[in-house]
């Protein structure tokens, strides 16, 4: 199975080329499709998202959102608005494709007001919900130490990573996990592909704008995986 990971593309998914998307089985975007707080305007980047996904030229599309997702979270957007487009919307729930076992949570540890989040010390309860045979992990928010590499408050590195997924996904036999939310930014790259620890498991950090750079539109066209 062929695999293109995207993920918090924040409204410049018109700037992805349908050429990206030739010989590709699934279709996968971890979230942040939208970028304002206000879900009544983000109701409107969502649905224009949604129009979007529903045309690229792939059978199989998946949907986990994320923090920037507000409309989704409030309800504004519906998941029949995703699936009566075509698009598999995951939350906290998986799917089997082709014999392959995928599972996706939207859920990132709080940090300001945003949407799909949890204290950190309460992110467990979701976590082990993932089914122990899941192949493909999507979640919104990297496993701390993982392609999770940002700066804090004062401008001191930090793993920004949740270290309950972390400790879940350690437990697996995961042939890929994919993820975003944490953004390449100044001196640090975290777009990309990594395998840890010398498994075999794929992690996947597709993050597509720069942080704090919208305006450069994507730097990144994803990641492809095989599995």
């Amino acid at each position: 199975m062929r695999i293109l990971h995207i993920s918090d593309t924040h409204s410049f998914h018109g700037l992805l080329p349908m050429s990206r998307f030739e010989g590709i089985d699934v279709v996968i975007h971890s979230g942040d499709c939208s970028n304002y707080k206000d879900p009544y305007k983000n109701k409107v980047e969502v649905e224009d998202f949604i129009y979007w996904y529903s045309k690229v030229p792939v059978a199989t599309k998946i949907y986990v959102a994320g923090n920037h997702d507000t409309s989704i979270d409030k309800r504004f957007i519906s998941r029949e608005n995703f699936t009566d487009n075509g698009i598999i919307y995951l939350e906290n729930e998986g799917i089997t494709i082709d014999g392959i076992n995928f599972w996706g949570s939207p859920y990132t540890p709080s940090f300001n007001d945003w949407a799909f989040m949890k204290a950190r010390h309460k992110l467990h309860s979701v976590w082990e919900n993932i089914p122990d045979d899941t192949d493909v992990l999507i979640t919104h928010g990297p496993p701390k130490g993982i392609l999770d590499l940002s700066t804090d408050v004062k401008h001191n590195l930090e793993m920004c990573g949740c270290s309950a997924l972390r400790k879940r996904v350690e437990k697996m036999d995961l042939k890929a996990m994919c993820f975003g939310h944490i953004h390449n930014s100044e001196g640090i790259t975290n777009q990309g592909t990594a395998r840890i620890g010398g498994r075999d498991t794929i992690y996947s950090n597709a993050a597509c704008v720069f942080d704090g750079r919208f305006d450069k539109g994507l730097i990144s066209y994803g990641n492809i995986i095989e599995i």
